[in-house]
């Protein structure tokens, strides 16, 4: 695997945005191309440490599932091979985690799918006893699967913002009814048919997100990433206890480190990351992408 890339630099495409993992490349008036670094947020504030593979994981895991879910709903990839499209000293840059998309028009909110009580949905079940307005039965613990899988949509922040849940009448107020369900029904049937699969794996998502656009004839299509270790909660099934979160496959060590810093307020600049905390969180990616695909 190459070296670690906390930003890419290419000077053969122009660079139309850089978000917290990201970059986006102009390839012409319809495509894009998206190059995946190994930067790792945290708290909405980016690491200052690359996490080094970790764009080729969360590359490979996306390129998975769109394959896999594609008779769902149309998806953004072209198919068009990142390195015929960049200079030849900028190959090792894109090789195995970037893509040539289409460009689209992107669809305000973040299409949130829950199956288990974890993260703010539980922060908002015990004050509240419902997410985005979806009541839950009473006596729910932490970490319990949902009687069925609700849709819990959020509106995209500005980088360094959290995004905000948002409810199910605020969503058709955005988008209207016609396109909210449309979105709905898809981002339930993606959960559906990938928590079944990540099941047989020994893999539990318990949430995920999913971000929608739509082409030229306005039909939507699914963009950005899915079903990452960055975009989803993954559990192991064979740690799996209802009452308390488990381990998860993602930047979880990240997390307990920089909570277990009490002078950090959780706005940049953050603290360095000590190697054995990079290296465990990357594992941690590695263990994900194997499980679900080999």
């Amino acid at each position: 695997m190459s070296a670690a890339l906390y930003e890419s630099s290419l000077h053969s495409l122009p660079l139309i945005g850089r978000g917290k993992v990201r970059e986006n490349y102009a390839l012409g008036a319809e495509r894009l191309l998206i190059v995946t670094s190994d930067r790792l947020s945290a708290f909405d504030v980016i690491m200052r440490e690359p996490i080094p593979g970790k764009g080729h994981v969360l590359n490979a895991m996306a390129n998975f599932w769109f394959a896999r879910l594609a008779s769902i709903v149309p998806n953004h990839l072209t198919g068009i091979d990142p390195e015929s499209v960049v200079a030849q000293d900028e190959i090792e840059q894109v090789r195995g985690r970037a893509v040539v998309v289409q460009r689209l028009r992107p669809i305000p909110i973040e299409a949130v799918v829950r199956g288990y009580l974890a993260g703010s949905g539980w922060k908002d079940y015990q004050a509240q006893g419902a997410i985005c307005g979806v009541r839950l039965p009473p006596g729910l613990r932490n970490a319990d699967k949902l009687p069925e899988p609700i849709f819990t949509p959020a509106t995209k922040a500005e980088m360094g913002q959290h995004d905000e849940n948002i409810t199910w009448e605020k969503t058709v107020d955005l988008l209207g009814a016609t396109l909210a369900t449309r979105i709905r029904e898809v981002s339930l049937e993606l959960y559906r048919q990938a928590s079944a699969y990540a099941a047989t794996r020994g893999i539990l998502i318990a949430d995920t997100k999913f971000e929608f656009g739509q082409d030229a004839a306005g039909r939507l299509v699914l963009m950005d990433e899915i079903l990452t270790a960055d975009s989803s909660r993954f559990w192991p099934a064979d740690l799996y206890q209802p009452g308390q979160n488990p381990p998860s496959f993602d930047k979880q060590f990240v997390r307990d480190y920089l909570e277990s810093i009490p002078t950090w307020k959780k706005t940049a600049p953050p603290p360095p990351l000590p190697p054995e905390i990079i290296e465990r969180t990357a594992a941690k990616y590695r263990e994900a992408l194997q499980r679900l695909t080999s």
